[in-house]
C-alpha cells in the first residue's frame, strides 16, 4: 500500500481517537532484556501525563472508525457520513515501530470501533500488541481498550500483552446510556471490567508464590466517562466513579467533557459544550477521595449535588464546614492538615517533619510553600493569628478569591491544582 493511502488512514484514524482521554501510562514495567526495543519505567503521538506529572508520548489511533453501533454522542456512529477508514494489523505494528526508532513516541494507545462484534474487533487488537511483544521485542507501553462484550478468554489473552487496559463506560448512569446507546447493555461494559479485576488479583497472588509468572496488565485497568451528555449531577457522576474505583479496583477514572459534534434530539445543542472547568472540578474532587481521606458525602450529596466552578472543592467543603476551623498547625493531625485549602499531601508531611524540631510561624509554612492567602483563614500557629470568626462563608469566598493574584488564580484554577 503507498504511502500516501497510510498517511490518510493515520489522518482519519488519529482524528477519531482524539475524543478518547484515557491514555495515562503511569504504572507500567517491562524491563527491556534480551536487547529488544524500547524500554516502559512508568512512562509511556498525544501527549499523556503520568502519575508524577512527567509528559510522555504515545500513538493514539483507532484500528477502524468502522462502527456496528449508533451511539447519539460518538462521532463514528453508524449513520454518520463520516470518511472511513481501517488498519490492517501489520500497518499498526510498523507505524508504531517506525514512529518509536524516530523518537516520536514511548508507546501505543490503541483502540477501535466495533466491526462484525466485540470479539472479532478485539482479537485483532490483541494480534498487535502480540505482534510488537513477540515478533518485535517491542518492550514500549502498550494501552488497550477493552471492547464491551468481549469473551473473559481475549481479556485474559490481552492483559498478557497489553500494560493497561481499558472499558469505558461511556455514561455515568445505566438510564443516560438506554437514552443515548440504546442497542449497547450496561453489562457488556461490566464483564471486561470484572475479568481484568479478577485475572489481575490471581496473576499477583500466583506471583508472590512463582517469581517466573507473567505480568498480567501491570499498569491496570482505566475507564472514562463522557460529562454533560446527559442530565446527571456531579453528585451521580462521583457515586459511580466511586463505585467503580471500589468495585475493580479501578487505576483511575476519566472525566471527558461532553463536545457536541453531532445533532440529535438527545443531546444537548451543538452550542452547549461542557465547561473544561468542570472536568477540573471532578478531577479534583477524585484526588480528594482518593488521596485526602474524603467521602464523597462531604464533597457532593443530596444538598450540594453540583460542585462550585469558582472555587474548587476543598476549598468549598471548608467554607461550608468552618466550625472544624481554625486548627493549630503545630498539633493538628495528618488528616485535618489535609483538609486546609492551599496545603497539599506533600506540604502536609514537610510541616509533620518540620514541627519535630521547632513550633512553625508564617514564614516557616512560606518557605513549606503554602498558600498563606488561603490558609491564613483556616489555621492558627506560632504567629499572629489572621484568622477572623466575623466572616461569613460567602464574605471569606469573596475575600480569598479577590486576594489570589492573576497568576495564582491561573495555576488556581488549573490542572496543577489537583495536588491542592
Amino acid at each position: 500500500m503507498s504511502f500516501d493511502r497510510i498517511k490518510e488512514k493515520l489522518s482519519i484514524l488519529a482524528d477519531a481517537a482524539k475524543y478518547d482521554v484515557s491514555c495515562a501510562s503511569s504504572g507500567g514495567k517491562r524491563a527491556n532484556t534480551n536487547k529488544g526495543l524500547g524500554n516502559n519505567t512508568g512512562m509511556g503521538i498525544c501527549h499523556s501525563y503520568t502519575e508524577d506529572g512527567r509528559c510522555v508520548s504515545l500513538l493514539k489511533i483507532l484500528m477502524t472508525n468502522h462502527c456496528i453501533y449508533d451511539c447519539a454522542y460518538c462521532v463514528t456512529r453508524r449513520s454518520n457520513d463520516i470518511k472511513r477508514a481501517a488498519f490492517k494489523i501489520q500497518e499498526v505494528v510498523d507505524l508504531t515501530i517506525n514512529f518509536y526508532r524516530r523518537n516520536y513516541i514511548e508507546g501505543l494507545f490503541l483502540s477501535s470501533g466495533i466491526f462484525k462484534n466485540a470479539d472479532y474487533t478485539m482479537e485483532r487488537l490483541i494480534r498487535v500488541a502480540k505482534k510488537l511483544r513477540l515478533e518485535e521485542n517491542f518492550n514500549g507501553y502498550i494501552h488497550l481498550k477493552s471492547i464491551p462484550g468481549t469473551s473473559d478468554e481475549l481479556m485474559r489473552e490481552a492483559g498478557l500483552y497489553a500494560d493497561r487496559l481499558s472499558v469505558n463506560i461511556e455514561i455515568p448512569t445505566i438510564s443516560g446510556l438506554k437514552l443515548l446507546a440504546p442497542e449497547k447493555k450496561h453489562e457488556d461494559f461490566i464483564k471486561p471490567m470484572n475479568k481484568v479485576s479478577t485475572e489481575i488479583t490471581k496473576y499477583q497472588s500466583e506471583r508472590k508464590i512463582i517469581r517466573s509468572t507473567p505480568r498480567y496488565a501491570p499498569a491496570g485497568q482505566s475507564t472514562q466517562m463522557i460529562i454533560g451528555a446527559t442530565g446527571e449531577s456531579d453528585w451521580d457522576i462521583i457515586r459511580s466513579a466511586t463505585y467503580y474505583y471500589k468495585k475493580f479496583n479501578m487505576r483511575r477514572v476519566y472525566y471527558s467533557g461532553y463536545v457536541p459534534v453531532l445533532s440529535d434530539a438527545r443531546l444537548p445543542s451543538l452550542g452547549s459544550q461542557v465547561p473544561m472547568l468542570r472536568e477540573n472540578r471532578l478531577y479534583q474532587t477524585d484526588w480528594l477521595l482518593r488521596f485526602y481521606g474524603f467521602s464523597v458525602q462531604e464533597i457532593v450529596n443530596s444538598q450540594h449535588q453540583n460542585l462550585d466552578l469558582d472555587i474548587d472543592p476543598k476549598l468549598s467543603w471548608a467554607l461550608r464546614n468552618l466550625e472544624h476551623f481554625p486548627i493549630d498547625i503545630n498539633t493538628a493531625d495528618k488528616r485535618m492538615l489535609a483538609r486546609v485549602p492551599g496545603i497539599g499531601m506533600t506540604s502536609v508531611s514537610k510541616i509533620i517533619q518540620a514541627r519535630k524540631f521547632r513550633r512553625l510561624n508564617w514564614s516557616h509554612l512560606k518557605a513549606i510553600g503554602i498558600a498563606l492567602n488561603r490558609t491564613q483563614y483556616f489555621i492558627v500557629c506560632d504567629s499572629k493569628d489572621f484568622y477572623t470568626k466575623e466572616y461569613s462563608p460567602e464574605t471569606l469566598k469573596q475575600k480569598i478569591l479577590k486576594n489570589s493574584s492573576t497568576k495564582y488564580k491561573k495555576y488556581f484554577d488549573g490542572q496543577l491544582s489537583l495536588f491542592s
